[in-house]
């Protein structure tokens, strides 16, 4: 079985950026968040933040502005209209009924496009019905919720874009990096 992340391994960029630059279209308030946000990537991509400090820095902002939204699915459904060209085509070429997607991003933001790719098996961090997360997907959390949900499951091959990854990478036969469209076995 191949096992993917999402943001920058299929998908061509990170979603929350992404949704977040479409939502500054919709509702150009948010621009007052754009330091956050630019601090909450940097720490992500640098690796100096843990799961407990990403959920307190950040979840209940998080929350509060997309629970108070009143069509949320249908907003998130007109995002992956407009992003769905995204989706890199070596996943296309090579995807397969049992592929699984595992990922950081929360889950709200990625029932649309993975129905649409009808991709059945995933785990990403977890919301409630306030859009708060509960249980962040990220780093070593990453195989914990992996065998939690596929316990005998042995991954062939794992394709990601980040050594954030490395916990996923150690238990895979192969693991390859992707940066664009170049992909490069790393085990």
């Amino acid at each position: 079985m191949n096992v993917y992340d999402f943001d920058n391994t299929i998908y061509d960029g990170e979603t929350f950026i992404s949704l977040f630059m479409f939502l500054i279209k919709k509702d150009p308030s948010l621009i007052k968040y754009i330091p956050d946000v630019v601090s909450g990537l940097y720490k992500y991509t640098k690796g100096t933040i843990n799961v407990d400090e990403a959920l307190a820095e950040y979840g209940q902002l998080f929350s509060e502005y997309l629970s108070g939204i009143e069509n949320l699915d249908e907003l998130l459904s007109s995002f992956w209209d407009s992003h769905m060209h995204k989706i890199k085509m070596f996943y296309f070429r090579q995807r397969q009924a049992d592929d699984i997607i595992i990922s950081a991003s929360p889950d709200i933001f990625l029932f649309d496009i993975l129905r649409r790719l009808n991709i059945k098996n995933y785990i990403c961090s977890k919301t409630d019905d306030k859009a708060y997360i509960t249980d962040l997907c990220f780093r070593g959390r990453k195989v914990e919720l992996f065998r939690e949900k596929f316990p005998e499951a042995e991954i062939d091959n794992f394709y990601t874009d980040s050594v954030n990854d490395t916990p996923m990478m150690e238990i895979a036969k192969h693991a390859f990096l992707v940066s664009g469209n170049r992909i490069t076995q790393v085990k």
